[in-house]
């Protein structure tokens, strides 16, 4: 059973866990995150998924039963009976724009009749331009031109593994979206998306990630990659420092630096981002699962990064690009969901769980920011790219297909997960000091030697026919080397195979070093 309450953040309250517990179920309620006569998990499931005791769970249960939150029935289970909800929604904090921002949002409030006029026309020529955007991922780095051989195991790649994905169903919908299209041919859509897809990408976030924000706040986008470059654009003046995460995604710095803005690095422990005082007004952060080392922030360091924010008056971007995938114990709620003053914008993306040609991805966005980021997008992206697509995925999850497809994929990549990591401690610990991760699809490890033996290393690996990414320090800068071993698209065969490469290198090393 797929359910989620924050209960990390209210441990941190609250010193018994069975106060935590009751607090995090009950506001949950208050706030209509787990909707009336909704099903609570048995006990025993609950106990389990937090860590807790079935005699811990079962008096919250009772607590808040007395309460007047729930009823247990003889025989069915605990269900949700409170249909109220409060009144207290997150604070709506001001969003200072960049200059561009401002003649973007000026412009287009007074020109949209004008805009219409030749939306038309422009229509098609925006939507085969802008199939062209967003190809990078916004989660993955460059292979830089491998060329190993066709039979080589790239552990530098992280794509979905389609031999699971349930093609006749995808099929199937997508023809009866095809059917529809044709019946009304000239049918209006506007660029933050397809109404049906936000629809259910809201659901779904309140459902399995903790976030309650309205479909009005979700805006559908070519992959985050374009969600970052639209936001960078909207925030960040020429000489604006920005804070992102050493080592992190590099295209959100290539992002920074085309606007002019300052890239300012933070450092990242074992435990993610380490909070400091900056003096800046954006930060981007992976939290759910730091890109690339997998290491996940502490929830004491995500309120220290919330408090920051209040205090500096800034925006926090959070990339959540794997969390659904997740081998082992539940997820820390993202920094979305405890976001109380609305200076959190959330980023998602689809290409890790369906197909990465999709290109769809989505950003949540604070009430402010909706319509300079909607303003921003129409101006690229007057008529949305791979609409037929957005529908397609929409009639997915709202059929339930998504979830099934999920819950398959979590097995899937979980083995492959447990495997690789295993043989990879097991026959490759000498060489890197591996970072402890129970999610996502792929490994990462820092190298404990020097730079230059690694370098060679990895070249040699490559021509061998076992290419893995490689994430160095900024030239003229000192650092730590590490490693990416993707593993999703990946039989356990080609695992098993590429490790026992990895290995033959090393120990025919006096060849090449």
């Amino acid at each position: 059973m797929d359910f989620h309450i924050p209960f990390a953040t209210y441990r941190l309250r609250h010193k018994r866990k069975l106060a935590a517990l009751y607090h995090a179920l009950r506001d949950g309620i208050a706030a209509g995150k787990i909707a009336p006569l909704t099903k609570l998990p048995a006990s025993r499931e609950l106990a389990v998924m937090y860590g807790l005791s079935r005699g811990t769970v079962n008096q919250a249960y009772e607590m808040l039963t007395a309460d007047g939150y729930v009823q247990a029935e003889v025989g069915r289970g605990t269900f949700v009976t409170y249909s109220g909800r409060w009144t207290d929604v997150p604070a709506t904090a001001a969003v200072k724009l960049s200059s561009w921002g401002v003649r973007v949002s000026g412009a287009e409030a007074g020109g949209e009749q004008e805009q219409e006029r030749e939306h038309g026309q422009e229509r098609g020529r925006g939507r085969e331009q802008e199939q062209e955007r967003g190809c990078e991922s916004a989660n993955g780095w460059h292979a830089g031109g491998s060329n190993v051989t066709s039979d080589a195991v790239a552990f530098d790649q992280v794509q979905p593994d389609l031999r699971h994905f349930p093609w006749p169903e995808w099929n199937r919908l997508m023809f009866a979206e095809v059917r529809r299209l044709r019946e009304q041919p000239h049918e209006e859509a506007p660029a933050e998306g397809d109404a049906a897809l936000r629809e259910a990408v809201a659901l779904h976030l309140r459902r399995m990630r903790g976030i309650d924000a309205p479909p009005e706040r979700v805006v559908i986008v070519n992959g985050s990659m374009q969600a970052i470059a639209l936001l960078t654009h909207l925030l960040v003046e020429p000489g604006d420092p920005v804070i992102v995460e050493r080592p992190g995604y590099l295209g959100i710095e290539r992002a920074v630096r085309a606007v002019g803005g300052c890239p300012v690095p933070g450092v990242v422990d074992g435990h993610g981002l380490v909070p400091q005082p900056w003096a800046a007004r954006l930060l981007f952060v992976t939290p759910g699962r730091q890109f690339p080392t997998g290491a996940v922030l502490a929830p004491e360091r995500r309120q220290a990064l919330l408090r920051w924010a209040a205090e500096r008056e800034a925006l926090i971007v959070e990339d959540d690009y794997d969390s659904e995938f997740r081998h082992r114990g539940r997820p820390l709620e993202p920094l979305k969901a405890l976001d109380r003053e609305g200076r959190v914008v959330h980023l998602g993306t689809f290409s890790k769980t369906m197909l990465r040609q999709l290109r769809i991805g989505y950003a949540v966005l604070p009430e402010p920011l909706v319509a300079p980021f909607s303003r921003a997008k129409r101006l690229f992206e007057p008529y949305p790219a791979g609409l037929l697509e957005q529908r397609t995925l929409a009639a997915f999850m709202q059929s339930g297909g998504y979830e099934r497809h999920l819950r398959r994929m979590r097995r899937v990549y979980a083995s492959k997960f447990f495997l690789l990591k295993g043989l990879l401690q097991e026959h490759l610990s000498s060489l890197f000091d591996w970072v402890e991760s129970d999610a996502g699809l792929h490994l990462f490890g820092w190298w404990r030697g020097d730079a230059a033996t690694f370098s060679a290393y990895a070249a040699v690996c490559r021509q061998a026919g076992a290419a893995w990414e490689t994430t160095m320090p900024p030239a003229g800068e000192a650092g730590r080397y590490g490693a990416r071993f993707g593993f999703s698209h990946l039989s356990e065969e080609q695992l098993r195979h590429g490790v026992g490469v990895l290995c033959e290198v090393w120990a025919r090393r006096q060849a090449w070093l």
